[in-house]
């Protein structure tokens, strides 16, 4: 079933304190013989009825980053591991960084927790491309599936494929460079600011300095510079698009209007591959739901998991 496209309005700005004491314990799992680190997020009140999301954050990224959206789901317990290689993560000690390298850790990671096929499984970003694809190979392992800024189209596709050749180049040149130099390219502050200045559409300057703050605290986390670049391979080849057909369970795609790397018209494309899905796109945004507006994008999550109660 398609549903109507919703448009929601940008929220004034609020103050950026993100607040979770009481909630955030940090814990460390084995998962393909890779001490995995993960932060679980209670419920301010536990019932029998209580959903668990698990999040997958985007490339580059690690769980600091969806936490404005987490602090906006106080009945939820949310699961959020940093991806192998990401934040406190390290590389995979036998795995490809690869999108089915990261499908197997996803499964793996719900088997070690005991999780059931009620779990949510939200995805951002290159996350969107993992969860997506971990739906589309294991159709009863979670209910329901929501995207949050959904790679719906190859990188190299539309008008920002040149600039997506660009950072191809980037990332195998500092690969291919000698170690010092290629970690000191891949972790430039300058080269991170001009990536965070670009991807920000607010002109609240308090909130522009939380996004810019947040991106050169956790933007370079990386493990090493070989696994990033196969890790930023995998986010320009995959997209949710080539799953869609498989992906029966119901679907939330929460996009940006302005998004220029998950472009809304790819959204209305993906949005009629979809066997049950909607769209609700924000305006006013790009590719930083997770940071610019947390707050209609938890809304969009709230109103679509009461409408899909766990099976």
């Amino acid at each position: 079933m398609k549903a109507t496209v919703k448009k929601r309005s940008t929220p004034e700005s609020a103050p950026i304190v993100v607040d979770l004491a009481g909630r955030e314990s940090a814990h460390t799992v084995e998962v393909l013989c890779t001490p995995v680190h993960y932060w679980d997020y209670q419920p301010l009140k536990r019932s029998a009825a209580t959903r668990t999301i698990v999040m997958v954050h985007g490339f580059r990224g690690d769980h600091h980053g969806l936490e404005r959206v987490v602090e906006l789901l106080p009945d939820y317990r949310v699961l959020m591991p940093d991806l192998p290689g990401f934040g406190l993560s390290p590389a995979f000690a036998n795995t490809a960084h690869s999108i089915s390298g990261y499908v197997e850790f996803l499964d793996a990671f719900l088997q070690a927790l005991g999780l059931g096929s009620d779990t949510v499984l939200l995805g951002h970003s290159f996350g969107s491309i993992v969860a997506s694809h971990f739906a589309a190979a294991h159709p009863s392992r979670a209910y329901p599936l929501i995207l949050v800024n959904p790679i719906a189209a190859p990188a190299l596709e539309g008008p920002k494929g040149v600039m997506t050749k660009l950072a191809v180049f980037y990332y195998w040149a500092s690969a291919k460079l000698p170690s010092r130099l290629g970690n000191a390219l891949l972790r430039s502050k300058l080269i991170v600011r001009v990536m965070s200045v670009t991807m920000a559409k607010t002109s609240d300057p308090q909130l522009l300095a939380f996004i810019h703050a947040q991106h050169h605290a956790y933007f370079s986390g990386f493990a090493n510079r070989d696994m990033l670049l196969e890790s930023f391979q995998a986010s320009v080849s995959g997209t949710v698009r080539q799953v869609a057909s498989q992906l029966t369970l119901p679907t939330l795609l929460i996009a940006g209007d302005e998004d220029e790397i998950a472009t809304l018209p790819t959204q209305h494309k993906l949005l009629e591959l979809l066997p049950d899905a909607e769209l609700v796109a924000i305006a006013g945004v790009g590719h930083l739901i997770h940071y610019e507006t947390p707050a209609p994008a938890a809304a969009a999550i709230i109103d679509f998991l009461e409408r899909h109660p766990a099976p």
